[in-house]
């Protein structure tokens, strides 16, 4: 089975818009075995009873945001090894820092290409 087939993604955005432009890429990508959710809380509820291998995490949501994920996933015995790439509009250095400091694995910038997409996922997990 291959990496692509076997690979459990969660793509975490408040915004359908966006969680439809990373799906779609995913699909580009032959990744199909992924789930979305609009909140932070909701995806660390369901990541905690289900872990997958990537999140792929918008910064900027309402309520737990992307580095507010990243966080509570590191500190949960069940999560703390899933793969976490930030994707946010403006990565500031404070942002990076931070990421780092909390164990984020990559970061994308919006908007990104399908190309540049695959190639962070492929830094986290090997290539597809």
């Amino acid at each position: 089975m291959s990496l692509k087939s076997s690979l459990r993604v969660m793509v975490v955005d408040d915004m359908s818009t966006s969680r439809g432009v990373i799906t779609q890429a995913l699909d580009e990508i032959g990744i199909a075995n992924y789930f979305v959710e609009n909140s932070g809380e909701t995806a660390l509820r369901k990541l905690v009873a289900n872990p997958v291998h990537l999140v792929l995490s918008d910064y900027n949501m309402p309520g737990m945001d992307g580095l507010g994920l990243l966080k509570s996933l590191r500190t949960t015995r069940v999560t703390q090894r899933i793969g976490f790439i930030l994707i946010t509009g403006k990565p500031t250095q404070e942002i990076l820092d931070a990421g780092r400091r909390l164990g984020m694995n990559n970061l994308v910038k919006k908007p990104f290409t399908v190309s540049s997409l695959k190639t962070s996922i492929e830094q986290v997990v090997g290539r597809l």
